[in-house]
């Protein structure tokens, strides 16, 4: 008899910690939630070619052209494909790279970082730590506090403005 480990897929999912917020963007629980899987044609019904492209596929949008890059209002932003609160609009800044920027996403548990030796250099890149969306990459260049710079694409974002809890 096949099982769907024969294949590398687990019957069921794995379970991880990530850090739940309510929309003011106060911290609720930290808590264990099944790890979010789907097959290709499953994330095409939910998302845009763009969000399907660099979330599933790890492109990246074109600088400036990304519809957060310029928002600096009051909130969270979550992942395009499972609503994990990844960013909060407090620790966002304008990098002029062309690419939404932050210094720290809201929880560590929340963001995965992975080693991408693509194009030719080694970086370090940003996962959603339920689904694996991608959503860009982490540099040494970024302002105090922390020195970081969270370069993220808008195709992976969704933001949502802070009530006022």
């Amino acid at each position: 008899m096949l099982t769907l480990s024969a294949f590398g897929l687990n019957a069921v999912p794995k379970k991880i910690k990530i850090v739940e917020f309510d929309t003011s963007g106060k911290k609720k629980a930290v808590v264990e939630v099944d790890k979010i899987v789907k097959s290709d044609e499953e994330w095409k019904k939910s998302l845009s070619p763009i969000e399907f492209d660099v979330a599933r596929k790890h492109g990246t949008e074109r600088a400036f052209t990304g519809k957060l890059n310029k928002n600096y209002a009051d909130g969270l932003y979550s992942c395009v494909c499972c609503d994990t609160v990844l960013f909060d609009s407090k620790t966002k800044f304008d990098s002029g790279t062309g690419w939404p920027s932050f210094w720290a996403p809201i929880a560590r548990e929340n963001v995965k970082d992975i080693t991408d030796s693509t194009l030719g250099m080694v970086r370090v890149e940003n996962l959603c730590a339920r689904c694996d969306g991608h959503l860009g990459h982490v540099f040494e260049d970024g302002p105090k506090p922390t020195g970081l710079r969270y370069c993220m694409n808008s195709a992976s974002l969704k933001f949502t403005p802070r009530s006022q809890s």
